[in-house]
């Protein structure tokens, strides 16, 4: 995916002569959280619409270039790591920097999203999987072995969350007998955390409980 078609530049970066209120204006006008700031062409960091709305509107953003942001990313990031950039700072909106530091433009956030809604983790159909191990037992060879030991197909995965030295892994299998790969899961001591319709051990516990529920109530 070459990201450098989704850099946006219709719109002007502030100038660090800019007045306060004229950026403002700007963010009545977009959604964005950020606008990237120039100072005789060269970036010096975003400001944000929160701290903006408490500047002064006469003085200029260069009486406040201690409040900018400096984040931003290179023209030959990958997608990934653009994703992380816009997570880590909060913002819809991610400058672009050649290795001149020249500024090149911005990316906006739902551009990206929507490459991460192309890929086959999304697009392609299949069943959605989250289990949840420890930390220190699981590993990522494993999950595939498991999943291909069932002879299916692992579109992709990725760690959903992480809390008390327990790990969930979210898993896009092609469509399979899921059944068979959740029961493979338990046997490896993995919690599946997802609910399956197909799921025969939550079937039958539930059958059970309900079984034994009708011969307390003789």
């Amino acid at each position: 995916m070459k990201t450098s078609l989704y850099i946006v530049n219709e719109i002007a970066p502030l100038a660090a002569s800019a007045k306060v209120g004229d950026a403002q204006l700007l963010f009545n006008e977009l959604t964005y959280t950020h606008f990237p700031v120039l100072k005789d062409k060269t970036y010096v960091g975003c400001i944000s619409e929160a701290d903006v709305r408490c500047f002064e509107t006469e003085k200029t953003l260069e009486s406040y270039l201690y409040a900018l942001e400096g984040f931003f990313v290179r023209t030959d990031a990958n997608w990934l790591d653009i994703l992380e950039s816009f997570a880590q700072k909060h913002s819809n909106i991610m400058p672009v920097l050649d290795d001149s530091n020249n500024y090149q433009g911005y990316f906006e956030l739902r551009d990206i999203m929507n490459l991460f809604n192309e890929t086959p983790f999304l697009s392609e159909p299949g069943n959605i999987l989250i289990v949840e191990k420890g930390v220190l037992d699981y590993s990522f060879s494993e999950v595939s072995q498991i999943v291909e030991s069932n002879n299916a197909k692992l579109l992709g995965l990725f760690i959903s969350n992480m809390e008390n030295d327990v790990i969930q892994i979210t898993l896009k299998i092609n469509d399979s007998d899921i059944n068979n790969i959740v029961q493979t899961f338990r046997r490896y001591s993995y919690n599946i955390v997802s609910k399956h319709h197909e799921d025969s051990f939550l079937n039958n516990l539930k059958e059970r409980s309900q079984y034994l529920e009708k011969y307390l109530n003789i």
